[in-house]
């Protein structure tokens, strides 16, 4: 089936088209669109051109707009958890979980379409700056970019798509190309609403020949990302004076501190951390760092637990480990394992392909820190577990690295838990808790190559709007 771009409300065909094909199997999909730079200029036009109907938006009509939009995806729950499914390879209660958190997402967007507010200055707290009446107020930038990965193809566009909106800001949408289809079917669902026609708009096909072109064009006020840390600072640098949020890698570490008594919930807490989505997860758990009292008895039981995961086909509801987005990620883990093994690793679990499709959750021990599936982002079903004696080492093994997105502590003792809430160097820390944790109204963001910006939607609001300053001298 050859599907269309959605430009100025209306479906547009593609000059040239590609295959998609389903990860966990040669079925093929559908046919693509591939933009070129003229669909491109397009729908930046019908942006452009839709704020003034934007500006015309109460904060209350934009946000029964996302209400609309949350109707949607609740009517159609099950359909877009399938699309997930085929062309994702997200094990299907995964998938189910995904599209729950995308109504979250979209009703906190229409909730805080309503608290967009500035405040009041007092000038005259200073010599002259008397008799005026003085607040701020927040207006939007106007055309958004946003490019999106395959990870969550429906809830990080979401993340993009719903504090635009509720900020009355236009966009212009570049998915993944692995998983357009669900970038598609939300187009479907906007078009049904009371949104402004031109105020959203699709383009599909590789942001290699054409992000360069959305991220420089005139036009286009801010730009929001979500992919590798290469291209994302390959974006900011060419960005120039426009607004960028970048949600960049990581290689997210967990601290499990002396005296955790490692109960179940813990163990299936850091299998779950580790393995959901086969560890296509920008916070995935890909680093612990056990005390050295505990550590023995922490691998025999998160081998235990991992070995139990049901490996099978993404629409199977008993399904945890599916098919991994490509064969190219694939053949680059199977790498990265082998050589962590050559330099000394140990393996405990796993370290299979199967069916050339699916790699299945491992577990290395004793990993140098030079190791790629320690010092870079894997994004795959691999978990590493070194030991620690003193909290500072681990501390500084955790930061030890080019990312910094979040990262989790257990521990029993106060005065730890909030000394590393002090001295890690992420966006986020989470105590007696895995670093996977997210929920979709919290600030969301890193340092290092791990990001620049903040999302979660009153803080990607904030990354969207311009802040002016209104004076009145009475």
């Amino acid at each position: 089936m050859k599907k269309q771009f959605y430009i100025n409300g209306s479906w547009v065909e593609g000059l040239k088209y590609e295959e998609l094909y389903a990860p966990h199997s040669d079925e093929i999909l559908a046919e693509i669109p591939i933009a070129t730079i003229e669909n491109l200029e397009d729908a930046i036009i019908a942006a452009n051109n839709a704020r003034s109907k934007m500006d015309k938006l109460t904060s209350n009509e934009r946000s029964l707009i996302l209400e609309q939009l949350v109707e949607q995806f609740k009517e159609n729950r099950s359909q877009l958890a399938e699309i997930l499914a085929l062309e994702a390879s997200k094990p299907l209660k995964a998938a189910l979980g995904e599209i729950d958190r995308t109504i979250a997402t979209y009703k906190i967007a229409a909730e805080e379409a309503k608290r967009i507010y500035g405040e009041t200055i007092p000038l005259d707290a200073v010599a002259g700056g008397e008799g005026r009446v003085t607040y701020t107020v927040r207006e939007p930038v106007g055309v958004i970019g946003a490019i999106t990965p395959f990870n969550f193809p429906f809830n990080l566009v979401a993340h993009k798509v719903g504090p635009a909106i509720a900020a009355g800001n236009t966009i212009v949408l570049k998915p993944a190309s692995q998983t357009p289809l669900s970038a598609i079917a939300l187009a479907e669902m906007i078009d049904k609403t009371d949104l402004p026609k031109g105020a959203f708009n699709l383009i599909t096909g590789k942001g290699s020949s054409i992000g360069d072109a959305l991220v420089k064009h005139p036009e286009v006020k801010a730009i929001t990302f979500t992919g590798s840390p290469e291209v994302g600072i390959s974006l900011k640098n060419k960005a120039g004076l426009k607004k960028v949020t970048l949600e960049l890698g990581s290689n997210s570490a967990l601290i499990i501190d002396e005296g955790v008594n490692l109960t179940d919930e813990i163990i299936n807490r850091c299998v779950w951390g580790a393995f959901i989505y086969n560890g296509q997860v920008c916070i995935s758990l890909q680093r612990i760092f056990v005390h050295h009292t505990l550590y023995k008895d922490f691998i025999v039981k998160m081998k235990n637990a991992t070995e139990r995961l049901k490996q099978g086909s993404p629409l199977d509801l008993q399904t945890d480990i599916s098919a991994l987005i490509s064969k190219k990620d694939i053949a680059r883990i199977d790498d990265w394992v082998k050589n962590a093994i050559k330099d000394g690793a140990e393996l405990v679990t796993g370290g299979n392909i199967v069916d050339d499709r699916l790699f299945t959750p491992t577990i290395l021990t004793n990993v140098q820190n030079s190791s790629e599936v320690s010092c870079r982002e894997i994004f795959g079903p691999v978990v590493v577990i070194n030991s620690f004696e003193n909290f500072d080492d681990a501390i500084n093994e955790v930061n030890n690295s080019r990312f910094g997105l979040q990262a989790g502590v257990y521990t029993d003792n106060l005065q730890r838990a909030l000394y590393a809430t002090k001295k890690l160097h992420v966006g986020g820390v989470l105590v007696n808790d895995v670093p996977t944790f997210r929920v979709d109204l919290m600030p969301y963001g890193g340092v290092k190559e791990s990001g620049y910006g903040r999302e979660g939607i009153k803080y990607a609001i904030q990354e969207m709007t311009e802040l002016k300053l209104v004076s009145i001298k009475l």
